[in-house]
């Protein structure tokens, strides 16, 4: 009788243990992986220069491992590895720390507080709605405007089943993969309201009006500030976006100085950005059409001269299988074209010469 009620009382003591261990603490490890073969299509005089490298090669563009936890009294953490490719050394690769950051949602709360190495508010919902990161940035980022990470301090929010949603930060404004930069900070806030529900319940699911603003100042001191103004629909089976979004950026680091001796401001350079993309998924099967135009001005004073040479346009189409839960395939083209003022430089030659290329994307995850 003893000797069952020991056994009784450890069976109950353990299973207790096993219970409340993961409310104590859950961490899990994951990852995700995006290769990819790309070839390149145009055919022009340029890419018959036998200096240029054209591409035809299998790659694997990016990597990421992640590590997640959740504890007791709604604190969470991530730490996330970028594995990437490095550039000074052929065939190697190396990492950085991409996110490393810590959560609380109090109980009950519609806010979650956040610090560290974290997503900005941009990105990573926009990233959400089109869901095809695997076949490169989106056009915010591919302008060099904005990035997916920095560090920073801020605050999420979500209402009523994410008809409304924010997110609020303070951040270095130097991005994840630069230096920490100087005491100057950036303040970066997203909101988006949705107007109509569909099938799609998530956070950017339904018709919505989605804003950003972002004002700040770089290291070496002047402006950098970003408006991004986004309409777009999403259920099941549909996406559709358009956004336009306004840029301004200056450095006093560069100022000259004139003939009298006094010092001449760097003038500000106004661009803009317009993307518009679409996401059709056929009914009950696994392939998905997609498609996407870019149109990046970063200096919009030039339009008016017969030598502008910053604008282009991307034009992105692809069919897309998903092959199970964990792996997604896209076979995409993608196509670049410039200002017809476009001068080619020994700068800009080789980018040039590859500027319209053909992809076979894979991602997976675990």
């Amino acid at each position: 009788m003893a000797h069952s009620l020991r056994r009784t009382l450890a069976a109950t003591l353990l299973t207790g243990v096993a219970a409340a261990a993961p409310l104590a603490a859950q961490v899990s490890v994951g990852g995700v992986v995006y290769a990819a073969y790309q070839y390149t299509l145009n055919s022009d005089s340029l890419t018959a220069d036998s200096n240029v490298q054209h591409i035809n090669n299998f790659d694997i563009t990016r990597a990421y491992i992640n590590v997640t936890g959740r504890f007791a009294g709604g604190l969470a953490t991530r730490v996330t590895a970028d594995i990437f490719t490095n550039g000074n050394i052929p065939g190697s690769r190396a990492y950085r720390i991409k996110y490393a950051y810590v959560t609380w949602t109090p109980e009950g709360s519609a806010l979650t507080y956040k610090l560290g190495e974290m997503h900005t508010p941009w990105l990573d919902w926009e990233e959400a709605l089109w869901d095809y990161r695997m076949q490169g940035q989106m056009a915010m980022e591919r302008g060099g405007y904005v990035s997916s990470s920095d560090f920073g301090a801020g605050v999420d929010g979500k209402f009523n089943s994410d008809q409304f949603n924010f997110q609020v930060g303070v951040y270095n404004g130097e991005n994840y993969s630069g230096a920490l930069g100087d005491g100057g900070k950036d303040i970066m806030a997203r909101a988006s309201y949705r107007l109509l529900g569909t099938d799609d319940g998530s956070r950017v699911g339904g018709l919505r009006l989605t804003g950003y603003a972002q004002l700040g100042t770089p290291s070496s001191g002047g402006t950098r500030n970003r408006f991004i103004g986004m309409v777009s629909y999403r259920s099941m089976d549909l996406t559709l976006a358009a956004e336009y979004a306004s840029t301004t950026d200056s450095t006093t680091g560069g100022n000259t100085t004139t003939a009298g001796g006094a010092v001449a401001a760097a003038a500000k350079k106004t661009g803009s950005v317009i993307s518009g993309y679409g996401v059709f998924h056929f009914p009950a099967t696994r392939f998905s059409v997609i498609g996407r135009v870019d149109i990046i001005d970063p200096n919009t004073a030039n339009n008016s001269t017969a030598t502008n040479t910053d604008k282009l346009t991307r034009v992105i189409a692809g069919l897309s299988y998903q092959l199970n839960p964990n792996c997604r395939l896209l076979a995409d083209v993608d196509l670049l074209s410039y200002d017809s003022g476009f001068v080619v430089t020994a700068g800009n030659y080789a980018a040039y010469a590859n500027r319209q290329l053909g992809f076979i994307h894979a991602m997976f995850n675990f």
